[in-house]
């Protein structure tokens, strides 16, 4: 019988989740099929009936592989590949992305509330103007069946730009690419794009009302929100 000393330097073998074991999939249909860079993949309504699961589940994977850089969703187009990676490489780059995550959001927490407070407190009338086009992009995004990603992006530069703050601003441009991972795990979840730009909304209106407590806690708020990913 095999003594219980010599599990000594194992780790637990964590569960694969089902969007990975779906990933893994994607990446062999590619290989298979020679697709390359470019090159489009079926659409989801397809890939789902094939892998025999909800189109839901299926975009939590192509979100995942939009994260990592392996394809570009383009709304009226479809998934197109960038490039071919190995599948362990991408099963190693998802869990890492999974294990940096709490930290990207502690930096924006830290970041983006300070901004909005500082936004309530010195927005310019071309400021709050940029805001409300930024909504304006995210809700026509929204509406024509995209995630509302460029239009996400420009809400959150507009408030940076707001608070009037050169080295915070600076500070969220270093981060820039890891937020962007949050996004798009965040807005890659059913109904999230909605409830989004409600909390983007939110966030306005506590600026134009030049209430930095109330700016802050819905930053917060929002935060909290896209935090919660199933990846």
């Amino acid at each position: 019988m095999p003594g219980s000393g010599e599990s000594k330097g194992f780790t637990r073998v964590s569960r694969p989740r089902l969007y990975e074991r779906l990933v893994e999939q994607l990446l062999g249909y590619i290989a298979s099929t020679g697709l390359g860079p470019g090159d489009l993949l079926p659409a989801e309504r397809e890939l789902a009936e094939r892998m025999g699961v909800s189109r839901a589940t299926l975009a939590q994977a192509l979100v995942a592989l939009e994260v990592l850089g392996v394809i570009d969703v383009q709304h009226g187009t479809g998934a197109v590949l960038v490039y071919r990676p190995s599948v362990a490489s991408v099963l190693r780059e998802l869990r890492e992305h999974r294990d940096r995550m709490p930290e990207i959001v502690e930096a924006r927490s830290t970041l983006e509330v300070k901004l909005a407070a500082l936004a309530a407190e010195r927005h310019t009338p071309g400021d709050l103007a940029a805001m409300d086009l930024a909504l304006e992009a995210m809700a026509a995004e929204i509406a024509g069946g995209s995630r509302g990603t460029t239009g996400d992006e420009q809400f959150h530069q507009a408030v940076a730009s707001a608070a009037h703050s050169s080295i915070l601003a600076s500070m969220m441009t270093f981060i820039s690419e890891l937020v962007r991972e949050t996004r798009l795990a965040s807005l890659g979840q059913p109904g999230r794009p909605e409830q989004s730009l409600e909390s983007h909304r939110a966030i306005v209106d506590a600026i134009r009302s030049a209430n930095p407590r109330a700016a802050a806690e819905a930053m917060q708020a929002h935060i909290d929100l896209v935090s919660e990913t199933e990846m």
